[in-house]
Parts: C-alpha cells; sequence; structure tokens
C-alpha cells in the first residue's frame, strides 16, 4: 500500500525530533540543553474506504484530514433482506 492519499497527495514527511535536558531558567534552573536531534518520519493517517468515483464504487486510500472535510462519498450501505 503507497502511503500517499488519492485525492490531496498527502505523503511521508521528513523530519526530526530534538531532546532536551535540564530545567528552565525561569523555573530556577540552569537553562534547558539539547541533547541529541534524532531524524524520524511524519506518515499520514490513511485509511481504506470505498467511495463514489465517476459513477461507481471504489476502493481508495484516503487520509482521514480529507475524510472529515466531506472530500469523499460513500456509497449506501445495502439493506439484507431475511430469507424466512
Amino acid at each position: 500500500m503507497s502511503r500517499v492519499c488519492e485525492i490531496c497527495n498527502k505523503s511521508v514527511r521528513a523530519g526530526g525530533s530534538i531532546c532536551r535536558r535540564g530545567l528552565a531558567k525561569k523555573k530556577g534552573g540552569v537553562g534547558s540543553r539539547v541533547i541529541a536531534r534524532n531524524k524520524r518520519v511524519f506518515r499520514p493517517n490513511l485509511k481504506k474506504v470505498r467511495a463514489w468515483v465517476n459513477g461507481g464504487v471504489q476502493r481508495m486510500t484516503v487520509c482521514t484530514s480529507c475524510l472529515q472535510a466531506g472530500k469523499v462519498t460513500k456509497p449506501v450501505a445495502r439493506e439484507y433482506s431475511k430469507a424466512e
């Protein structure tokens, strides 16, 4: 599964995390110091959903921000009749 949203093309981004140590000066300490800088990856929150595309239902990989914004129209759930 590709880590890309099919609507907004949101994908994996590179970044960093900073590890700090020490008490802040305004809290009575000597000051916080940067101990380590580590590379990390920010991944989008992707979901596989069924959506209406060009008059038909298709499975798509969509980020949750697109789902929440209403950029995807989901098909109506089927009603199953009981065979009794």
